[in-house]
């Protein structure tokens, strides 16, 4: 019997459960899940068959070899002390991928090139020659994993993330990795209902992954059966006739199983993506079995003969927080189509925008959360009947937050509460404290309070304009906070506002985020309705407090705006993902010759357009674009545009329905910022910003960039509590 390996399978986060689960079902014993995979145990065999039927995994990897290093010499030294001649030899290529996590090695790129330099020492060494290296499509892959000072050296024996299934027939990048739609259809129950017979319809298809996925499980298809590269091809050890008995043994299950494809069928509303979904799905050689129309929404249903099954959809997030109002109808409407038409069968929703899902109206019985990239999304699982309709105890739970915030709102009678004076006590020692500030800086909008008293995690802003506003946010509670005392604190806090800061309740808005409530899980009550003008700096702003979760204006961006009205004079602007348009004003009032204003909402550049004119800016001058940004930059550069000073505040994630792919500013913040450079003169700047908490600028991608973190100098006093509101750096050209 063949020796057993210990091998880890990687996936996505979020994933790592049914990962394990799979790899059970597979075959594979000692199976132990992990953060970011799971471990198994198998012969070489058992390798080679998660390779062709994990549906889930990223890579299959293989340890060749354990050992310590703290420093790079050490990381050199122990790979050289491995036989690499063992698995390939002069005539293959090799790549290495490196990751690294808490160790004195920091860089993944510079580790990658020790240890290819202590491979390329040893083949010199030998036989006075090297193999060259490949970065795309190695013969071998070579893993190096580095956590503080332990070193796992590992084959890939993937080769390319198994995810890769090889069916896309188009380039148009689809919004779904295909192990995600596969883990989104896995946590739906999709196999379940598949083999009792149960029909699919995904209303929202795209690129058909989904359709895709969900018929190669019914069908008992080798999710890698059609791929032609594997990282253990050009492996010296590769036991090329048990492949070939597995790849056997996969076309004969696939050949039995298709008979069993209960129907499956999507839609889409544009007819191109129907058209890409029918070519992918040709492409996997699935041709009869699904079915692939454009149609829109409201006309979707089920076949009279199908037998209720799986409703799933991958519906648009949203690009910003305040597009969940654009998007809510389109939720309502998956609900209404469900409950007319769908009725007795499962409905799974996949989205990254947890507010969106309680437009369905249905109670969801299961959620599981998984991540589309860096993205947090849930799917939710809801049974289509009558009984799980929005009703009763969901309502009752509704209106009792209501009903306490409204209570909360009116004047108030007798003594405050012990909570109550010591949180008044704080708003007068902080409007104390920026008095002064305020009125140095004529400063009209600003943050007074920010969860300074960790009972009362609340932002408070003040905006003053021909009236002075109270702008409340409260920030979601710990789930080991009771929720009644946090709903009494609120009402503790509320009560004293109106007194202390000096403003009537039809002047005080409220925002705030409760679990689990249905609508409730955002509630905004107060506030005289509609926009209103604020000044800043010599500009005049529109400001939303009860339609959108952000007013229209970010606070925190204040000294960044300034800057750019102080360097804009004489200069071309460009403002990407410009949400309302407030720095593109201040450019123009700055001096700017001309400016481009760019971003997909048309809600934010309807608002955009209102600021102009508020302004009296000339719209000849100052463009309005509505446009994918990085979609926009690829035309920009072909047009060889050219801008002395670029603003760019990308969201830190976007999925927006005007999108083929998820926007993620971790991953795609170089490929943005080196596009954007090629729209700058040799002089000119780039202002970069983003308040994702967790971000890390790659700098060495950058390099042909000057760059400077300017995130101190562009923090104003109101939010010098929260040094992480903001990251911003001043970009040039290195000449």
């Amino acid at each position: 019997m063949s020796q057993a390996i210990r091998y880890f399978a990687s996936t996505a986060k979020g994933m790592e459960l049914i990962l394990a689960d799979e790899l059970q079902t597979i075959g594979a014993s000692e199976v132990q899940h992990a953060a970011g995979g799971a471990y198994f145990e198998g012969d070489m065999e058992m390798a080679y068959r998660v390779c062709l039927w994990s549906r889930l995994a990223n890579r299959v990897l293989m340890p060749i070899a354990y050992y310590s290093a703290q420093t790079p010499e050490k990381l050199h030294a122990g790979a050289l002390k491995i036989d690499w001649t063992k698995h390939f030899d002069l005539s293959k290529t090799f790549a290495i991928d490196a990751s690294i996590r808490r160790s004195k090695i920091n860089h993944s790129r510079y580790a990658e090139q020790v240890v290819k330099d202590a491979i390329v020492d040893q083949f010199k060494e030998k036989f006075d020659d090297r193999p060259n290296v490949e970065r795309e499509q190695p013969d071998v892959r070579i893993n190096a994993y580095i956590n503080e000072d332990k070193v796992t050296l590992s084959l890939d024996l993937s080769g390319d993330s198994l995810h890769r299934r090889h069916y896309r027939a188009e380039s148009v990048e689809a919004p779904l990795k295909e192990n995600l739609a596969a883990a989104i259809l896995i946590r739906a129950g999709w196999p379940k209902i598949a083999a009792e017979g149960g029909a699919l319809y995904d209303p929202m298809c795209g690129s058909g992954t989904l359709l895709t996925e969900a018929a190669m499980m019914a069908g008992d298809v080798a999710p890698g059966l059609l791929r032609d590269y594997y990282g253990f091809f050009g492996w010296a050890q590769f036991n090329s006739p048990i492949w070939e008995r597995l790849i056997k043994e996969a076309e004969y299950r696939r050949e039995k199983g298709i008979a069993k494809i209960p129907p499956i069928m999507g839609s889409d509303i544009s007819i191109k993506h129907a058209g890409i979904a029918k070519a992918n799905i040709k492409s996997a050689n699935l041709s009869g079995l699904i079915k692939a129309v454009s149609l829109p929404l409201s006309k979707v249903a089920p076949e009279e003969d199908w037998k209720p099954g799986l409703f799933v959809v991958n519906s648009p997030y949203g690009e910003r927080l305040g597009e969940i109002k654009e998007l809510e109808p389109l939720y309502q409407e998956i609900g209404s189509v469900l409950k007319a038409r769908f009725n007795g069968w499962q409905a799974s929703v996949f989205t990254g925008n947890t507010p969106l899902a309680f437009q369905v109206s249905l109670k969801s019985h299961k959620s599981y959360q998984l991540f589309n990239g860096a993205l947090p999304c849930k799917v939710y699982n809801f049974s289509v009947t009558a009984e799980r309709h929005f009703e009763g105890e969901s309502a009752s739970a509704q209106q009792y937050i209501g009903d306490s915030l409204k209570k909360a709102l009116l004047p108030t009678s007798g003594e405050w509460s012990e909570g109550a004076t010591m949180f008044a006590n704080r708003l007068r020692k902080n409007i104390k404290k920026l008095k002064s500030w305020v009125k140095k800086n004529d400063v009209s909008c600003y943050r007074l309070y920010d969860a300074d008293l960790p009972e009362y995690a609340l932002a408070i802003d003040i905006y003053l304009g021909e009236k002075k506003w109270v702008h409340v946010q409260e920030y979601e509670a710990p789930k080991t906070i009771d929720e009644k005392k946090s709903i009494q604190r609120l009402r503790d806090a509320l009560a004293v506002m109106p007194e202390v800061l000096g403003v009537p309740h039809r002047q005080l808005s409220l925002k705030i985020r409760r679990r689990q409530k249905g609508s409730t899980q955002y509630e905004k009550q107060g506030t005289d309705g509609g926009f209103h003008t604020v000044q800043e700096g010599g500009a005049s702003f529109l400001v939303n407090f009860k339609d959108y979760l952000d007013t229209g204006l970010f606070l925190d961006h204040r000294p960044i705006r300034q800057w750019i009205h102080d360097n804009a004079n004489g200069k071309q602007f460009l403002n990407l993902f410009a949400y309302t348009g407030s720095v593109t004003v201040h450019a123009a009032l700055g001096g700017a010759t001309t400016s481009t204003t760019v971003d997909m909402s048309k809600t934010y550049l309807d608002w955009a357009k209102n600021n102009f004119e508020l302004n009296k800016l000339n719209l000849d001058k100052h463009q309005l674009v509505r446009a994918n940004c990085m979609e926009w930059l690829d035309t920009a550069i072909q047009e060889q545009r050219k801008y002395e000073l670029i603003f760019i505040d990308p969201p830190t994630f976007s999925n927006s329905k005007r999108m083929d792919n998820v926007f993620d500013i971790q991953r795609d913040h170089v490929e943005l910022i080196n596009k954007a450079a090629q729209l700058l003169t040799k002089k000119g700047t780039i202002i970069f910003s983003t308040n994702f908490r967790k971000f890390k600028l790659d700098e060495a991608a950058l390099e042909k960039l000057n760059v400077q973190n300017i995130s101190k100098q562009t923090l104003p006093k109101d939010f010098e509590r929260n040094p992480k509101i903001h990251y911003c750096w001043n970009l040039s050209i290195n000449n």
